[in-house]
């Protein structure tokens, strides 16, 4: 008998496809607060959609399974469970209600959009061309890599994909050439500094455009939701607001880092000629990558709303449409094929993880969960006598440095950005309104820095080697630090001259 069941055991453990540990974890955590009494002011059943909603947030942070199945799971429990609606027909349509969330596709597109990069080999070109330009020193070939990452921010929406899979090839094979690998010990001559620069680029670009980074329409949606739809982040306006500090935080991030962790090897002529070797080798543009570039200027203009100010709000496009049109453009002109846009497994797990965060939060808002937290938090700093300025400095530093016990920044914003929103909002006067937001909006992306499994790009990069688990979080949260003070002063002193407080 007892060998019976060890072999259905360990038969079990072959052919499940989730981690068994964290799986008992994740339905104790379930079912205890299913358990729990109903607090005051909460219904059973939106209790229940709390129940399901934080458990979620466990299973993707013990990565039970991967987010979409777990994403998949918490619209099947709302559909049978129907804590949303008084039918389990109403409940499936309120599961699937994101789905349409146009917010949502951008994001998708832009991902599809994005595998023209590396598809064409345009991505690979681009970093060379800014270590060729910029190389001659290892500070230079920093900010080549920095500059790099700037320019596919925009269009890469997978920060992961940007920072670990266009960005860390191209930083590992200049480190290789200068024989600085951690498998012979030498990473600290400069691998270790140009991984560092590799890391903090992306969370700096990513915070500067919306279609940056899978979450930012996220935090959008937060931000238009804890305002009533009375402040709206656009892309333009986004790019426009993040433009001064994010660039500040770019330039200053390098020379911080060469201060926090000095590469041993400084001069770095021959990297100049490796880029322009690696140029060379590649030929002049080919045509796919010449239509990536046209397309991506397109886009740009049509995101900028550039026809719009010429011919007037007729002519203004919705982001998303411009994706679609973009993404049009790709396909019929043999850039990317059907079967690269059905084999862009990121795109469409993203299409399910995200429709089911942002679905749990809308029903989270609508059955009153959300106020009913904001009241909580925003009693227990009125009971602390604090004045408005600490208060709102609490709640920023709070919701960014609780980072460290999340290893997803999607889930770390579905689990906490609208509470603390909504508290904010109601504890800083009018007039400073937007200031809060567009700091909470900001820690959002630099809240990434702290620590190795912090997003996506982290594991890539403290995977290869070349950073000490030690010296990623000093500096994580060094960076993570200075960068929040930029935001603080530049940020503010650059929203004053818009005219935004």
């Amino acid at each position: 008998m007892m060998r019976r069941l060890r072999g259905m055991l360990d038969y079990f453990r072959q052919v499940v496809p989730f981690q068994i540990k964290p799986a008992i974890i994740t339905t104790v955590v379930l079912v205890v607060l299913l358990l729990l009494p109903v607090p005051a002011g909460l219904t059973p059943k939106s209790w229940a959609l709390v129940a399901i909603f934080l458990t979620t947030i466990v299973a993707i942070i013990l990565k039970v399974m991967p987010i979409g199945v777990m994403a998949m799971m918490a619209m099947t429990i709302v559909a049978l469970s129907q804590v949303t609606a008084t039918s389990s027909k109403a409940a499936m349509a309120d599961a699937l209600a994101s789905l349409s969330n146009p917010l949502i596709w951008l994001i998708v597109v832009a991902i599809l959009i994005s595998r023209g990069l590396k598809k064409t080999g345009l991505g690979n070109r681009i970093g060379l061309i800014f270590i060729s330009l910029l190389g001659r020193n290892t500070i230079g070939i920093g900010y080549g890599l920095a500059v790099c990452e700037l320019v596919l921010a925009p269009f890469t929406p997978s920060n992961t994909a940007r920072g670990g899979g266009i960005v860390h090839p191209i930083m590992k094979s200049i480190a290789s050439a200068f024989a600085s690998e951690p498998a012979k010990g030498t990473e600290k001559k400069m691998g270790t500094y140009l991984a560092l620069v590799n890391m903090h680029a992306n969370p700096i670009t990513s915070g500067m455009f919306i279609t940056a980074t899978a979450p930012n329409p996220l935090v959008v949606d937060y931000v238009a939701r804890a305002t009533n739809q009375t402040f709206h982040l656009t892309w333009t306006n986004w790019a426009l607001y993040m433009l001064l500090p994010g660039l500040a935080c770019l330039l200053l991030m390098p020379l911080a880092i060469a201060i926090l962790s000095p590469p041993q090897v400084t001069s770095t002529p021959g990297a100049v000629d490796y880029a322009r070797a690696e140029l060379k080798r590649m030929g002049p543009l080919a045509g796919g990558e010449k239509v990536m570039i046209g397309t991506f200027a397109l886009l740009l203009i049509l995101w900028a709303n550039v026809p719009a100010m010429i011919f007037g709000r007729a002519f203004e496009l919705d982001p998303t449409a411009v994706a679609f049109l973009g993404l049009f453009i790709l396909i019929i002109t043999g850039t990317i094929n059907w079967d690269d846009v059905l084999s862009e497994k990121s795109a469409w797990d993203t299409l399910i993880w995200f429709g089911a965060l942002v679905m749990m939060a809308e029903q989270l808002n609508k059955t009153g969960v959300i106020a009913w937290f904001s009241n909580l938090l925003k009693t227990g700093i009125l009971a602390s006598g604090m004045g408005w300025e600490p208060a709102a400095a609490l709640l920023v530093l709070c919701f960014v440095f609780s980072h460290y016990f999340f290893a997803s920044t999607t889930a770390h914003i579905s689990a906490m950005m609208l509470a603390f929103l909504t508290v904010g909002l109601q504890l800083v006067p009018p007039d400073y309104h937007v200031p809060f937001l567009l700091m909470m909006t900001a820690g959002s992306s630099i809240m990434m820095t702290l620590t190795h499994y912090a997003t996506g790009t982290s594991p890539i990069i403290f995977g290869s080697g070349y950073v000490t688990l030690s010296e990623w979080w000093r500096v994580g949260f060094v960076m993570c630090v200075g960068e929040l003070l930029v935001y603080a002063v530049l940020g503010n002193l650059w929203w004053k001259v818009l005219g935004l407080w």
